[in-house]
């Protein structure tokens, strides 16, 4: 399918796939790109190359478009208009305007309303094309307009420019690469690596990032010093000439409202902003949505929302793994009493450890950049199974970052000091010093994981120091673990994964809260308070948990081995990314060097080599 038919309607270079004649609307999928600035044409072999390597994203449809310096592809996963006409790349003739979208419009069909009213027409019925005339009447504004996760790009055929735009909160990924002949773009960095003039050295202040701040690599950094991604809340124009202008359009706020409100006041509010989110999310799909259900509180909670907006026929699934002495590997006991409430069709499985094991580097395969969390193996061999009975979920991501519920939240607060100290005892992975014993010295230098906390605390529009930390983790740091974990390991299975806790306007709503209602009652007291009478009890008082697959996190037996094999290999040993005295003290006695946030140290430097390994070393 790789033919491509002439049929300009704007543009006598322009060429369109012969099945784009009748596009029409939304999808999760995999975008790519390649825009040249050295007077070829970009090669369709590559962008192949590429698209294979975002099949698993969008298995349901494969499209291309070419228009002189420009090639974009397209692979599709169906859930809204299933028809042909919704095939991508999307060609608006009369506007003259081509588009790769990968994401939901929550607000799509308000938006066509108020388009149609100004005069212009619509050929299809979803929120792709609504993309096109917003941007065709508000320019790089448009995305102001947008409720919605959306990464996407715009190639302007009459001004020669390309415009690329990220949703506020990061729940889709834009990866890209800058050389002085091409700017590429995909969704995973995979698709950008299928190119061999990829620059894949380690970059040293991502580096340092990785190992000491969660493996959060904020952006436009990634660990390969030749791929970068598009922050949130950030739009990108490239012009023919590779002249580049770059916008912020959004900034979040953690202030106190000048009116007052009391805490039913608050929780009255919160409430009826959750179950708009989750209506939201619900209601533009021709597929049906199920529920990624840990028996959390969160993820019981959108059960619960669900059955209160009227949802009938909910689809649950739940997975669990061995437990070890010291952690228990499922929390079906949860998750049992909320499915037994809301008559739920539930889905139960329950993963050995063996399957784990052997499946970790399938995972990390799918891996964008190196995750050492550990629900990112369970999230893959979850979605493998979903996947197989629906192909949209809502998950329960973002409600801990948004309302307050990590254990290190009160002990930040509780503290004294300035404010970098008061976070950094809690939450860095390794200290500065440690990191020198950790990494090469070519590596070494200053503590830039440390510089930049130090500088995100410190911007405005924060008012106490809980709201500068819950700001920076829900703009920065959940970007780049939980939620991009959450989008890689399902959309791997072409799964479209929504979260309703990360609606930008609820985490408007919730950054103004009161301290109490977020970290009271143990964390997250407001969502506690909504979920009484809800869900039962013992869920809502439950202790905290964390997804566990604790055979990552107690690293012995058949893991230990298999990490031992990944460090002491002949291309760790030859990378010399890490000092060798060190693998060995994380050998000798793997339980005994955690993180402060309860991660295993083996398992992130063996995570790191290992996703090197297979993504970089052996890229196909």
């Amino acid at each position: 399918m790789y033919v491509l038919q002439s049929e300009p309607p704007t543009s006598n270079s322009a060429k369109y796939h012969p099945t784009l004649l009748n596009p029409g609307a939304s999808f999760m999928c995999g975008i790519c790109g390649e825009l040249r600035f050295d007077g070829s044409n970009p090669d369709l072999v590559l962008m192949k190359r590429a698209l294979d390597r975002l099949a698993r994203r969008g298995p349901d449809h494969e499209g291309v478009w070419a228009d002189g310096p420009i090639l974009l592809g397209h692979r599709r996963l169906s859930v809204i208009d299933l028809s042909d006409r919704s095939n991508q790349p999307m060609i608006d003739a009369d506007l003259g305007l081509a588009l790769v979208f990968n994401g939901a419009i929550y607000n799509y069909r308000e938006l066509r309303r108020d388009l149609l009213a100004k005069g212009y027409s619509f050929f299809s019925e979803g929120d792709s094309e609504v993309i096109l005339k917003a941007y065709a009447e508000w320019g790089e504004r448009c995305v102001e307009h947008l409720i919605g996760m959306f990464a996407f790009a715009i190639w302007h055929i009459r001004e020669r420019s390309l415009f690329l735009a990220r949703d506020r909160l990061g729940i889709k990924p834009l990866y890209y690469a800058q050389m002085p002949h091409a700017f590429r773009f995909a969704s995973n960095s995979q698709a950008l690596l299928a190119a061999t003039d990829i620059d894949t050295t380690i970059d040293p202040v991502a580096l340092h990032h990785q190992l000491t701040l969660h493996a959060v690599v904020p952006a436009p950094r990634t660990l390969l010093q030749g791929i970068r991604k598009l922050p949130p809340a950030t739009t990108l124009t490239i012009a023919a000439d590779g002249a580049q202008h770059s916008r912020v359009y959004w900034r979040l706020q953690a202030t106190r409202p000048t009116e007052s409100r009391n805490a039913a006041e608050w929780t009255e509010e919160i409430h009826a902003a959750l179950r708009l989110a989750v209506r939201r999310r619900l209601d533009i799909a021709d597929v049906p949505v199920g529920v990624l259900l840990s028996g959390g509180l969160d993820s019981s909670l959108l059960v619960a929302l669900l059955a209160e907006t009227g949802a009938h026929d909910l689809r649950t699934f739940s997975v669990g793994f061995e437990d070890q002495p010291e952690e228990k590997g499922s929390e079906f006991e949860y998750s049992d009493q909320v499915v037994a409430r809301y008559q739920t069709r539930h889905h139960q499985y329950l993963i050995p450890n063996d399957q784990v094991l052997n499946r970790l580097p399938e995972a990390v395969s799918c891996m964008a950049e190196p995750m050492v969390g550990q629900d990112a193996v369970a999230f893959f061999l979850l979605a493998e199974r979903v996947s197989q009975a629906v192909k949209v979920v809502q998950s329960g991501q973002g409600a801990d970052e948004v309302f307050g519920g990590y254990f290190w939240y009160p002990r930040m607060v509780a503290e004294t000091g300035d404010d970098l100290d008061r976070f950094r005892h809690h939450y860095f992975d390794r200290d500065h010093p440690e990191w020198l014993e950790t990494v090469a010295p070519a590596y070494h230098g200053s503590d830039h994981t440390a510089r930049l906390i130090a500088e995100r605390l410190a911007e405005p529009g924060a008012e106490e120091y809980l709201d500068k930390v819950l700001r920076l983790d829900v703009t920065s740091l959940i970007v780049d673990d939980p939620v991009k974990r959450v989008d890689n390991m399902t959309m791997a299975w072409g799964l479209e994964a929504r979260v309703p806790f990360l609606d930008h306007e609820l985490v408007e709503l919730a950054m103004q809260l009161p301290a109490e209602l977020k970290i009271g009652d143990g964390g997250k007291a407001v969502l506690k308070k909504i979920a009484r009478g809800l869900l039962p009890d013992s869920v809502i008082d439950r202790p905290k948990g964390y997804f566990p697959v604790p055979a990552l996190k107690f690293v012995r037996g058949q893991f230990l081995e298999f990490m031992q094999e990944i460090v002491t290999s002949r291309a760790c040993r030859e990378r010399g990314l890490f000092q060798r005295p060190y693998l060995e003290k994380l050998l000798a006695a793997p339980e005994m060097y955690m993180t402060r946030l309860l991660g295993s140290k083996l398992w992130h430097v063996a995570l790191l080599e290992l996703w090197l390994q297979i993504n970089v070393d052996h890229r196909p």
